[in-house]
């Protein structure tokens, strides 16, 4: 999967075990931002973070050989009726912003996640984090809701203040139509 962008050829991968420290470095600038994660540090244990995103839904954005931002499918149940949603993340490095990588890594998520059976994909924003907002929105997500006052922010600029995130929702239409196998 490959988009031309203004600088250089974009190109999506798949994660790979050996992409960690450039996966967490961006995750790091998004949660400096205070708008991407209730996170207040990237995790200890890349190895246990890896694991724990579906692997189809681990996927690189690379522009020129460095890695310019990254997404991913978490589970959102253990309970097998739920095998079928998932919870997005996309994170784009700061000095990609407005270059379309975030456009190309939702668009090769939705692909990759209709490939293996999600039905549903969900996601959780801050209502600030306009720009992630509407991206979710282009690629049909619909706002599902506010949870006002769902947590308090406690570092980074946003600190000391409850925080509210927009809950928006993407059913599939080419799976999950009809009645589940098994």
């Amino acid at each position: 999967m490959n988009a031309d962008g203004a600088k250089g050829v974009l190109t999506i991968r798949a994660m790979r075990a050996t992409d960690g420290a450039a996966v967490f470095e961006i995750y790091r600038q998004g949660i400096a931002t205070g708008h991407a994660t209730f996170e207040k540090d990237i995790p200890a244990d890349w190895r246990a973070w890896f694991a724990s995103r579906l692997p189809h839904g681990r996927l690189i954005a690379e522009r020129d050989g460095r890695i310019v931002g990254w997404s991913a499918l978490s589970p959102v149940s253990a309970r097998a009726v739920y095998a079928g949603v998932a919870e997005v993340s996309v994170y784009v490095a700061d000095a990609a912003h407005g270059l379309g990588v975030g456009r190309a890594l939702l668009g090769a998520l939705v692909e990759a996640s209709e490939a293996a059976s999600i039905w549903t994909l969900q996601a959780s924003i801050f209502p600030e984090n306009q720009a992630s907002v509407a991206l979710h929105q282009r690629f049909g997500f619909r706002h599902m809701g506010t949870r006002e006052r769902i947590a308090w922010m406690s570092h980074g600029p946003m600190a000391d203040q409850w925080r509210d995130t927009v809950i928006l929702e993407r059913r599939s239409a080419i799976t999950g139509t009809g009645r589940p196998s098994g």
